[in-house]
């Protein structure tokens, strides 16, 4: 479905280039979890595996390009919405119908799966119970071990979605660019912060990750306040950019892309938030120009549309696939294989992956979608429906 923006930005109202968007993220997602953390491990890689493990190790990095989009569009729905009366209720109401029935079931099912055991991974009634309440990236405080480590990012956004609308209604539009600014200047000095003390910079608290979002938020006000065209955003694209490597490039000889160096762990969040928010500036930017087709890529678009149920279970799929794996070949998982073995490792579980998120889309999340859109509201202005998604990790 495609993504829906208010007609009170210069973008047009109709955006499948963010469904390509999301489908990318989640493709980043799952090559990382499909190839980088697997029991199965490739002997004797050539210079093309090699290659191509150094490209999907960053796939890590799609859960925030999933963050950049949910900035974009949530924050544009509270600003479309903010005179109506019905502000909080029809925002809370609509995230529910379309995050907690697939993530609460995900939970119900690592519950079954963890008691019949048919799944390598244990997930206990702590962790759960956690998760349960969207604490998923802040389990170490409780002395709780992250045992489904995904959920996260969903926590974040959780978190977000509960905050961010009041910030919304509180400030106005310049108000708001100051508190992304404060955002986007305060959680790198935390992660710094963080790193000098000898805590964990890339823990996934939200503190330390909400510039993430905030890189969004600003291209929705954007768009909504001082760009008067696509052209104009396509600028700031270029500007984001040239920030974003120039960030890249400084960084390099103090190890950006380390995860043990400080450049790693403070700016290369920094770089990537900049990156996936000119990505998302370029879309829709080039959305409405004959350069538009770049973000409008069918197959993309069908993993954007089945992009949460996908990220919820993949790595539940990959777990039961090892499970079984290594009872019926065993040999499979005792020693290094060549990189084919890896490979078909992944089709079987990113297989099953895609198959059980479509069902879950259109048999199951479908289903909560359409009370959602037929829920009655009477805002004073019209406010189209926009599908957003959640994001991934």
């Amino acid at each position: 479905m495609s993504i829906l923006i208010s007609a009170k930005s210069i973008l047009p109202r109709r955006m499948p280039e963010l469904d390509t968007l999301r489908g990318i993220a989640v493709l980043l997602v799952l090559f990382f979890h499909g190839f980088h953390l697997t029991p199965i491990h490739a002997a004797h890689p050539s210079a093309v595996t090699r290659l191509f493990l150094l490209v999907t190790a960053g796939g890590w990095s799609g859960v925030r390009l999933f963050f950049a989009l949910s900035g974009f569009l949530i924050t544009g729905i509270l600003l479309d919405a903010r005179s109506s009366p019905r502000y909080y209720a029809d925002f809370y109401y609509r995230r529910a119908l379309r995050i907690l029935p697939a993530y609460y079931l995900i939970l119900i099912v690592l519950a079954v799966v963890s008691y019949l055991g048919i799944a390598d991974r244990r997930v206990g009634w702590p962790f759960l119970g956690l998760s349960a309440i969207y604490l998923a990236n802040m389990t170490a405080f409780f002395g709780v071990v992250s045992q489904y480590s995904v959920l996260w990012s969903l926590a974040v956004e959780e978190q977000f979605y509960l905050l961010w609308p009041g910030v919304v209604r509180l400030f106005t539009q310049r108000g708001l660019l100051v508190v992304c600014a404060v955002l986007l200047i305060g959680c790198p000095s935390l992660r710094a912060y963080y790193y000098l003390h000898g805590y964990e910079a890339g823990a996934g608290y939200t503190w330390l990750v909400a510039d993430s979002l905030a890189g969004g938020a600003v291209l929705a006000i954007l768009v909504r306040g001082s760009l008067r065209s696509p052209k104009e955003l396509g600028f700031v694209a270029i500007g984001v950019g040239i920030a974003a490597v120039a960030i890249f490039m400084a960084g390099i000889p103090y190890g950006i892309y380390l995860s043990r160096t400080m450049a790693g762990n403070v700016v290369r969040q920094t770089f990537l938030n900049l990156f996936f928010t000119t990505l998302v500036a370029a879309a829709l930017a080039l959305g409405s120009t004959r350069y538009g087709y770049l973000f409008r890529i069918r197959w993309l678009k069908f993993f954007g549309d089945i992009s949460y149920g996908l990220y919820l279970i993949h790595m539940l799929t990959f777990d039961m696939v090892d499970h079984f794996g290594r009872r019926v070949v065993p040999w499979a998982y005792s020693t290094a294989q060549e990189f084919p073995t890896v490979v078909v490792r992944f089709l079987v579980g990113s297989g099953l992956s895609i198959a059980l998120a479509y069902l879950s889309r259109w048999y199951f999340e479908e289903r909560f979608l359409e009370l959602r859109d037929r829920a009655k509201s009477t805002p004073p202005v019209a406010i189209p429906t926009v599908e957003e998604q959640p994001a991934a990790s």
